[in-house]
């Protein structure tokens, strides 16, 4: 049996997730990716947003995308403070699409008085492709080989 850890995912409106089975997190540090296995040395980071990957016993995966925040790192427990966080299933692809596309829209036409900041839609445009690209990345590896193009089936 391999050695496991728990795991937290925490948002300001709630907590998202906890397991205590975990092998293994990966995580989309500000500075690359990180893998963080059980009794790993004590570390705190900035996490930047992007697709957050749970591997548990048995080989269940568990995709989060994250808008960010911080991971705090213990031997036996990795706690994530998010500043957003939803799972793979819980995301509306149309919804995030829509939202992506008015975002650019704002960006191109400047946003109206008294709305966000070129930096909140900034921010908000970034949030929103990487619910779209996680969502996308899990129903072409639920779909298998057989749904690759043939440039993508010789580059692996």
């Amino acid at each position: 049996m391999a050695a496991t850890m728990s795991l937290e995912i925490v948002t300001i409106e709630r907590k998202v997730y906890e397991a205590d089975d975990v092998e293994m997190v990966i995580a989309p540090g500000v500075e690359g990716e990180m893998g963080i296995l059980p009794r790993h040395t004590p570390v705190l980071t900035a996490l930047k947003p992007g697709e957050l990957i749970i591997r548990r016993s048995g080989g269940v995966e568990e995709p989060f995308a994250i808008g960010g925040g911080f991971m705090e790192v213990r031997p036996d427990k990795v706690i994530v403070l998010a500043d957003t966080a939803e799972h793979v299933d819980e995301i509306d692809i149309e919804r995030a699409e829509a939202a992506r596309q008015r975002a650019e829209r704002l960006l191109r036409e400047g946003p109206p008085p008294g709305g966000p900041s070129l930096a909140e839609i900034r921010q908000a445009l970034m949030r929103h492709e990487v619910r779209i690209k996680v969502v996308r990345r899990r129903r072409r590896h639920r779909a298998g080989p057989s749904s690759m193009g043939p440039d993508e089936m010789s580059a692996g």
